[in-house]
């Protein structure tokens, strides 16, 4: 297990902490014991820096002639953002020149940091719990306005309070759970009176509140990829244009003209989503047909949501049998989207329905592509599917482990309550499933983690943060 008590290590890191490439401002950062940077700041600035103040300096090589100039910022331990003495130099971004600095500073006795060894020293030094550490890399690579937004309030320790908020209350109800254990003979008096079964429904109800957020932050980060289905010409590569605000499909009153799928990012309620534009699903005895239907079984196997497309002129009360059929060649665990493309050829207004006898995965959305009017009710239909809505603005950044645990802490909690529920409660069962939830929370936030996820957590990391 990871021991965030433990002293922090002996080295001195230092990595490139800009992207590749060519840019105004490049950084170096430095980080380790006090005595190695401040030599190495000594060797390389060669003038006195005062803390958290921005010096302008020349950086010199090893003989004294000029590397770059720029800027010095010099952060003593533990005010800093690993919580030991970091340097960081900002010079001009050529990665040639920013190359030159960081091999002074490895011939000074620093080494090359590790993917994410900053952050990483942040988490072991205290300065940010795991959930916090790892909404650093997901601020990074938010696609969308909203996920940068969510992974800042995840960076920000809005996650993290909720858990710690869920998990005193469980080491209360813990607490009074152990003693209760102490007098046997009233094992039922003492749960009647501490109220517990109501204490426990509460945390329940908190947990369940906690996965809905959970599971919206979750999309956010990972994105979603939706497929567009349908027969030859209903107009699925007008909607893929539509989404995709340009025109990346080419569209004829040909039949067949999509022999391949074609793929979009775009962003729909504030999330980062894949469009694949797919051949249309027929008979054909045409081989690269073939081969274009068969790349859309693939899309289909590999999507988020399938929205089905349909003529509007061709569709009444029921769909035609062809397009009925085909919505039977959907895997049963796809959510879908009927939509009635070219509505206002069939002086239709743009709405939604759900039909008599349609599960709630099978909304039909009437639009026009062409126009369009009503796509905007297609996103939100997309976006409702998704778990994503205007009601998620509060939404934080979270990974498949977070729900992981969380599942598992509800799998716990609901345990309890059975223990609980029978006529003679058995305590040590009900107090071994708080146990576990409250371990199984606590892992969200690094307190029980094994050394080996968090290896895998921080390699994820990019070289210098």
């Amino acid at each position: 297990m990871s021991d965030r008590n433990a002293p922090p290590p002996p080295d001195t890191i230092a990595a490139i902490a800009t992207p590749a490439g060519r840019g105004g401002v490049g950084i170096v950062r430095v980080s380790g014991a006090a005595s190695r940077v401040d030599a190495i700041a000594r060797a390389i600035v060669a003038r006195p820096l005062s803390p958290r103040m921005a010096t302008q300096a020349m950086f010199r090589d090893a003989s004294g002639e000029p590397l770059d100039s720029g800027l010095v910022l010099f952060f003593p331990a533990p005010h800093s953002y690993t919580g030991e003495t970091v340097l960081e130099l900002q010079g001009h971004g050529s990665p040639a020149a920013l190359r030159l600095i960081l091999a002074r500073c490895v011939g000074l006795g620093a080494r090359l940091a590790g993917p994410g060894e900053f952050t990483q020293r942040a988490f072991l030094n205290g300065k940010l719990d795991l959930a916090q550490a790892e909404s650093v890399a997901d601020l990074i690579d938010a696609a969308t306005g909203t996920a940068a937004r969510a992974a800042a309030r995840s960076l920000s320790g809005e996650f993290s309070r909720a858990v710690h908020a869920i998990v005193e209350r469980l080491t209360e109800l813990r607490m009074y759970t152990e003693a209760t254990l102490d007098f046997p003979d009233e094992d039922i008096e003492f749960l009647r009176a501490g109220d517990v079964a109501s204490r426990l429904a509460s945390l329940r109800a908190a947990v369940a509140a906690l996965v809905v957020r959970a599971r919206a932050g979750a999309r956010l980060r990972e994105g979603l990829a939706v497929v567009l289905i349908g027969r030859p010409n209903v107009g699925k590569s007008s909607l893929m244009n539509r989404l995709a605000r340009e025109e990346a499909a080419i569209v004829t009153a040909i039949p067949g003209t999509t022999r391949d799928t074609i793929e979009r990012e775009v962003e729909i309620g504030g999330m980062a989503v894949s469009v694949i534009d797919t051949a249309g699903l027929h008979d054909t005895d045409d081989e690269v047909e073939r081969l274009g239907i068969a790349r859309t079984l693939v899309a289909i196997e590999r999507a988020d949501i399938a929205l089905v497309i349909v003529d509007a002129r061709a569709a009444g009360a029921t769909l035609d049998p062809a397009d009925a059929a085909l919505l039977e060649r959907i895997p049963a665990r796809l959510p879908r989207v009927v939509i009635h493309n070219k509505a206002d050829l069939a002086a239709i207004a743009p709405h939604v329905e759900e039909r008599e006898g349609d599960s709630v995965h099978e909304r039909h959305v009437w639009l026009s592509a062409l126009t369009g009017s009503g796509v905007d009710l297609l996103e939100q239909e997309v976006a409702a599917l998704a778990g994503v809505t205007s009601a998620n603005e509060d939404a934080f950044l979270a990974r498949a482990r977070h729900l992981v645990a969380l599942d598992a802490a509800e799998v716990h909690l609901e345990s309890a309550s059975r223990h609980l529920a029978i006529d003679a409660p058995a305590i040590e069962l009900f107090a071994e499933d708080l146990r576990a939830a409250q371990q199984a929370l606590a892992s969200i936030t690094g307190e029980f983690t094994a050394d080996d996820l968090l290896g895998e957590i921080f390699s994820r990391f990019c070289i210098g943060k």
